[in-house]
């Protein structure tokens, strides 16, 4: 079997690898140690596939159908196994091994329950498939294990923070929505009103149907916070259309509200901090060469 990776995670991881990271090189061997390791047969690699890991449809020696994954460090693999370890199903895909030795660790390998990798809530009409992704979510917002593995929602922000004044310096144009995003996060992590375990990087291609659970959601990449800040993200899923609507604003700032009053999260803390990672989401795809959806998305972030 040769693992090659999608295009699309070659592209993405590309934008984002520090200098001499030779992971993607790698990847082929690691994902034929990681199947010898676990006696897998392997049915065929997922495309067009995720844009943080690999994911190869498997088989367990007792023919369970299952998902081996690959991430690199930067895509954090430990605190998503972490995670799933804490939900243990609920509202969530579920691990199919526990941590296992260094050499399972070492290279972000996770065996996972298969869920139908083709079918996500995005095949719903948009009102049901926010209903229900925002159910699912509901169910993944826990306390904290003890001594929890994962970063806070001001740690994350922060760093993304310093990121986002660097590209305002040499960019004008951008500076004032930036500024906005800035002083509405520094006002939100002020006070945050719970402290909770996210997903943290929650939309609709997220939630994926199961045999289980009728929807189920993968790939997390927690932290913990506020659940406004979880909630944020799943505002602005199918962009394109809200763009497209010449009432996009108004629709936006109605599914700010319908989310907001559907979960208990409080209107104002999800619109500010929709308008941080609409900012921040903007200002990275405009770093790393993607002009389109930065212009997007700034417009979006605009209407908030």
């Amino acid at each position: 079997m040769v693992f090659e990776p999608p295009k699309r995670l070659v592209r993405a991881l590309g934008e984002t690898a520090p200098d001499g990271d030779d992971w993607l090189e790698r990847l082929p061997g690691s994902a034929r140690r990681a199947v010898a390791l676990r006696e897998l047969t392997v049915e065929r690699v997922q495309v067009p596939g995720g844009r943080s890991s690999l994911v190869v449809l498997v088989r367990t020696a007792d023919g369970t159908p299952a998902v081996l994954k690959l991430a690199p460090p930067r895509a954090r693999p430990e605190a998503e196994r972490a995670a799933l370890a804490h939900w243990a199903g609920r509202g969530a895909v579920q691990l199919l091994e526990a941590p296992a030795g260094a050499e399972r660790e070492a290279e972000g390998v996770l065996l996972l329950e298969r869920l139908h990798p083709d079918v996500s809530v995005r095949s719903l009409p948009e009102a049901k498939a926010l209903l229900e992704a925002a159910g699912t979510l509901r169910r993944l917002w826990v306390e904290p294990p003890a001594g929890f593995p994962f970063e806070t929602v001001a740690e994350r922000t922060g760093r993304q923070a310093g990121a986002m004044r660097a590209r305002a310096q040499a960019d004008p144009e951008v500076a004032p929505l930036v500024d906005l995003a800035l002083a509405a996060r520094e006002e939100l992590l002020a006070a945050p009103p719970e402290h909770r375990l996210l997903h943290g990087t929650f939309r609709q291609s997220k939630v994926l149907a199961g045999e289980r659970m009728p929807w189920l959601a993968a790939g997390p990449d927690p932290v913990v916070g506020e659940c406004a800040f979880d909630l944020a993200r799943l505002v602005r899923d199918r962009l394109e259309d809200l763009i497209a609507q010449p009432s996009g604003a108004a629709a936006t700032r109605r599914r700010v509200k319908r989310l907001a009053e559907s979960l208990d999260v409080d209107q104002e803390r999800l619109r500010g901090w929709t308008l941080f990672r609409a900012v921040e989401s903007g200002v990275r795809a405009g770093r790393v060469g993607r002009p389109r959806d930065a212009e997007l998305l700034l417009e979006f972030a605009g209407w908030l």
